[in-house]
Order: structure tokens, then C-alpha cells, then sequence
């Protein structure tokens, strides 16, 4: 029988103010009344296909992150925890400001395009992403952007240009991570927010910042 997977446990009560109206970019499916705390799991020294993994407070896997990494055609493919497709995740080479595309299941078709990430300038001392839907083509106006420190793991997703949070990273390190070469961090995802998008656009920021030797 084929494993049905749940929502992941609720993060422990805070003043997280749910949205007036769920952020589904993804699918509503990844949209959760309360908030959630993700936990990833980076293999530091690896640059091979699964090294990244994204795990409930409970040690459940989510999602994982397939992908050949720092290779000519760097594609990443987000998997739920029975290795569905949940989303492809693709550089688009030459251009100035890291633009990377995601595109539904492992479509890398512009009819499946969902969103659209590039950095907002040439050059950052601190992380800033915009993102624009597709059916934002003329990305005058992102519809989200990543604030912050890569470097730190320390980055906050908001609504448009507003100051709604709809998730925040921090970090968890130990010294068993650090021997085992292993970068595990935080990120907790407001209430009615697609935690999958959450997903994927840390993904997008490891891809940036390892394309640029650490990043910021």
C-alpha cells in the first residue's frame, strides 16, 4: 500500500499571524493553518545527486533535492519523500543576475514555468532575490523576494516588496554536523504559506551561492 504523506507537525505556538489568504505557488496541498519548522540537511563535501534533504521537527523526510551540482547543465529536481516530482529547478546560462527557473514536475517546458528567480543586482554583499511568477512576465514588480545572508543561513522570504514574512532561516549547527561534514539549518514557514516554494527557493540559493564559491 502506497504511503500517503501527511502534513508535517505544526511549529510550537507563537505570534505567527496566519495570511488572509493561503500563498500557494506550488499547490495549496503544501499549505498548512499552522506554521511549520523544516529542518535542512546539507552534505557539505559531496557533489553528488542527494545531498540535500529537507525533514519535519521530527526527523521525517519532506523533500529531497536531486541534482547533478556545479556541473554545465546544474538542473535540481525536488522530490517529496517518495521521490515524486514535485518540481525542476534550472540556471539559465549567461545570464547577468543568476536567473534560475522552476518549472512543474520535471517539465522544463515554458508552459510548466511557475516562477522565476534572479538576483536584484550584479553585485551583492548581502543576498537579495526577487521572484516573479508566470504571470508576472514583465517583472516590473516581484511578486517575492529573499533577504539576507546566505552565508550565515540567515535569509528571510517576504511578500513583494512589503515586510510581510512568509518564512525565515536560522541556523542549527553542532559539532557532530561540523565532523560529519554536514550544514543542517532552520526554516520556519509562516501559516498558510506553500512550504514546497519555501523548499525550493533554499534550494535555488544554495545553487547561486555555490555557483559563486560561498556567496553571501
Amino acid at each position: 500500500m502506497e504511503h500517503v504523506q501527511g502534513p508535517p507537525p505544526p511549529a510550537a505556538p507563537s505570534a505567527y499571524f496566519p495570511m488572509a489568504h493561503p500563498v500557494s505557488v506550488i499547490g495549496p496541498q503544501y499549505c498548512y493553518p499552522q506554521p511549520v519548522d523544516l529542518a535542512v540537511v546539507r552534505k557539505v563535501l559531496t557533489i553528488t545527486e542527494g545531498n540535500f534533504a529537507v525533514t519535519d521537527i521530527n526527523g521525517n523526510i519532506m523533500f529531497k533535492i536531486k541534482g547533478k551540482f556545479l556541473s554545465i547543465h546544474d538542473r535540481r529536481l525536488l522530490t517529496d519523500a517518495a521521490g515524486n516530482p514535485v518540481c525542476t529547478l534550472r540556471p539559465k546560462i549567461m545570464t547577468v543576475h543568476d536567473r534560475w527557473q522552476v518549472f512543474r514536475g520535471e517539465s522544463t517546458e515554458e508552459k510548466d514555468l511557475i516562477f522565476t528567480v534572479k538576483r536584484s543586482s550584479m553585485i551583492q554583499f548581502k543576498t537579495k532575490l526577487h521572484v516573479f511568477l508566470a504571470n508576472n512576465p514583465k517583472e516590473d514588480v516581484c511578486d517575492f523576494r529573499v533577504e539576507g545572508s546566505w552565508l550565515e543561513r540567515s535569509c528571510t522570504i517576504y511578500s513583494g516588496e512589503s515586510n510581510t514574512i512568509l518564512a525565515q532561516m536560522h541556523t542549527k549547527h553542532s559539532v557532530q554536523s561540523v565532523l560529519l561534514g554536514k550544514d543542517k539549518f532552520m526554516v520556519t514557514v509562516y501559516p498558510n504559506v506553500d512550504y514546497a516554494f519555501v523548499v525550493a527557493l533554499i534550494a535555488i540559493l544554495d545553487g547561486i551561492n555555490n555557483g559563486n564559491d560561498g556567496g553571501v
